[in-house]
């Protein structure tokens, strides 16, 4: 299991984000990262469950939409781009999610640009009135997806969205 901690320039309201990859058979990876954020477990929640927001400070996220489904279910369609060597990677996932208030969010991918993309958003209150928010992902890519790469994208991305994440429940606290 490869893990290292990503630290910014330490300040009041810095954000370390915790992350690790367990490579898996068959080209699966599980990633896990954490980030402790200076909020209740009730604000963070808020934050990750506005689903049609998410796409609005999550920075390789172009689209979080609600899908109407006659299942009674949570499903979201979400859509990430960034570039790799000058070109445009998109991907899109339609998730089934799973809320249990306060401690998890849970998502299943029900159809989508990966053979596998399942995990859990998880809060756990911590001393202080703070939340660790923990990001758990099984991720197996299709055969013409490099696992290598994908899988560092994957990092990348995950480190950026925990700290925007973090960011975003700062900033609805001071308003």
């Amino acid at each position: 299991m490869t893990q290292e901690t990503l630290q910014p320039t330490p300040s009041p309201t810095a954000a370390y984000v915790e992350i690790s990859t367990e490579k898996r058979p068959a080209r699966e990876r599980r990633i896990l990262a954490s980030v402790i954020i200076p909020q209740p477990v009730e604000k963070v929640w808020e934050v990750i469950t506005d689903y049609e927001r998410l796409s609005d400070f999550i920075p390789s996220l172009t689209s979080s939409k609600l899908i109407p489904n006659s299942d009674g279910r949570i499903r979201l369609e979400q859509i990430g781009a960034q570039c790799f060597l000058k070109v445009k990677f998109c991907a899109r996932v339609v998730l089934d999610m799973t809320e249990n208030f306060p401690h998890e969010v849970g998502f299943s991918m029900r159809e989508g640009d990966f053979n596998q993309f399942e995990g859990a958003w998880q809060l756990e209150p911590t001393e202080g009135g703070l939340t660790r928010l923990s990001y758990d992902l099984f991720v197996k890519p299709p055969r013409a997806m490099p696992v290598k790469l994908i899988e560092h994208h994957i990092r990348n991305n995950l480190t950026n969205n925990l700290l925007a994440i973090h960011k975003r429940s700062l900033e609805l606290a001071g308003s």
